[in-house]
């Protein structure tokens, strides 16, 4: 990462590389605050943003291990307004769990003023509800955060907690995720690595760009689709538990069953994700064929990326976990970046 903190790529960044019981390789390089000079740390928190969706995923099918939900059941089970929904043609349409996981649901996303305006994830529901779906579900792929937000207020009406309780006692808490979290306490907030935009030979900071003066706050929706913040540390716990088929420590999260139908291609020959040869499983990007940014990684690989470039995959035949943690708010497509491709490169020799 050094050489991108040099050419003023990035502000800084936190490593991570693990197997299946210990941490590898854990390192922080530059700054988290440039204007204070305040240097990156490995216990530096990140807003993680998509990342969320594979732990959104984790407690479906958490629920679905303790048969209070099935992916196949019609999200009208759930949530009544589903029942009506059309696409432009007048036609009614069915939506499963099972679209809305693997993103092929054709959920309209809400406009940005009414999903703003929402303090909870009920009150989400309506600003894309009363929208037209874009197809019939099932036909193509459509990365969705409406379909994502969707399952987090499902999680709420199935376990009778909102959403953000059930993560922190059913997975951060025992996971010893001690800072995963959708509000940063103050003394947390202190460790936050500042976001930055990339100009000619400099880099300056900048607000997340999503919902600037909320997310992190309150009076925000726990937002299912990317509204967590995180560490590399904290997130690799969660990843272990994945590799190690659902059980961590003793304790068992998710069954095996559960870890196979989430990491095994479940949108067949569609085209999916971001970098070419991915599939899709339930909430998780596969690497179906490794190619390019990929292509030192294992076919079966999966993880995901969040909007501001971090990384989280995890290569079952390798039993390694390769987190990237940076917040760079101009990176583009964070799968195929340049910063992704560095971490994976690096990470194959250990």
């Amino acid at each position: 990462m050094q050489p991108f903190i040099d050419a003023k790529e990035l502000s800084g960044a936190v490593t991570l590389v693990a197997d299946d019981q210990q941490i590898l390789h854990l390192s922080a390089v530059g700054l988290r605050d440039i204007e204070k000079h305040l240097p990156m740390q490995t216990d530096s928190i990140f807003w993680i943003a998509s990342m969320t969706k594979l732990i959104t995923a984790t407690a479906i099918m958490m629920l679905a291990d303790e048969k209070k939900l099935s992916v196949n059941d019609p999200v009208a089970k759930y949530i009544p307004g589903f029942a009506q929904l059309k696409t432009a043609d007048g036609i009614k349409h069915e939506i499963k769990l099972w679209h809305l996981l693997t993103h092929t649901s054709g959920l309209a996303e809400p406009p940005g003023d009414k999903a703003f305006a929402a303090k909870n994830l009920e009150q989400l529901m309506p600003t894309f509800l009363d929208l037209p779906l874009k197809f019939a579900p099932g036909e193509k792929w459509d990365y969705c955060q409406s379909s994502i937000n969707t399952l987090g207020r499902v999680v709420e009406v199935v376990s009778g907690q909102p959403f953000e309780i059930y993560l922190a006692e059913r997975l951060f808490a025992p996971l010893g995720m001690k800072d995963t979290t959708f509000y940063p306490t103050p003394a947390q907030w202190e460790r936050v690595a500042k976001s930055y935009l990339r100009e000619k030979n400099k880099i300056t900071a900048t607000s997340i760009k999503v919902l600037p003066q909320r997310i992190g706050h309150r009076e925000h929706y726990p937002a299912a689709n990317g509204g967590l913040f995180s560490t590399a540390s904290d997130y690799a716990r969660f990843c272990q538990m994945l590799l190690c088929n659902g059980t961590w420590q003793g304790k068992q999260y998710l069954s095996k069953q559960a870890i196979q139908q989430m990491t095994q291609n479940q949108t067949g020959k569609m085209k999916v994700g971001f970098v070419p040869g991915s599939s899709w499983g339930l909430g998780f990007a596969i690497v179906e064929k490794p190619m390019g940014t990929t292509e030192t990684l294992s076919p079966g690989t999966f993880g995901h990326g969040g909007a501001y470039g971090t990384q989280a995959w995890i290569d079952p035949v390798k039993k390694r976990i390769q987190i990237l943690m940076i917040q760079c708010a101009d990176v583009g497509n964070g799968d195929d970046s340049p910063f992704r491709s560095a971490l994976h490169e690096s990470a194959s020799r250990i």
